[in-house]
């Protein structure tokens, strides 16, 4: 089946299968910022935008999406250059697999007017793990982004 829909701010249309994740989907159009990681919703890495809300794309049926608008962390580092530079400045990141995921769910934060507090922010990134930094650099770098 087609799937059409606008990805990354362009008209696209896709070869799916009625049960492709939109992880695949995206994957396999050449969009490989967004990452797998647990296939089953609780590790955030795959995080796009599906009209502005951010999903797992582990576990979005690609069909579901027809017609929608989709973000992924290439269409949003090209959209919002200072969301990406928020995270460089803030150093943000270190083995870089959760970053994807992180800058998706800010983009949804600053989209659903999350409040730029560090409790607001830290319970809106509940579901987007990080092994890595402590989470005090991404919430630094959330609330720069929030504020910009």
């Amino acid at each position: 089946m087609k799937l059409r829909a606008t990805v990354n701010g362009q008209p696209c249309e896709l070869d799916v299968e009625a049960t492709s994740s939109l992880l695949d989907t995206l994957r396999k159009a050449g969009l490989t910022g967004t990452k797998e990681g647990c296939r089953i919703g609780v590790c955030g890495l795959c995080t796009v935008l599906v009209n502005d809300a951010p999903v797992s794309s582990c576990l979005y049926l690609a069909p579901c999406a027809d017609g929608a608008e989709i973000w992924t962390v290439e269409g949003m580092a090209e959209a919002e250059p200072h969301l990406v530079q928020a995270f460089v400045e803030k150093e943000a990141m270190q083995c870089g697999i959760c970053t994807p995921g992180q800058v998706m769910t800010a983009a949804a934060a600053r989209r659903q007017g999350v409040p730029a507090t560090d409790a607001d922010i830290r319970r809106y990134l509940e579901g987007s793990l990080c092994r890595c930094t402590g989470y005090r650099t991404i919430v630094d770098a959330v609330k720069t982004y929030l504020a910009h």
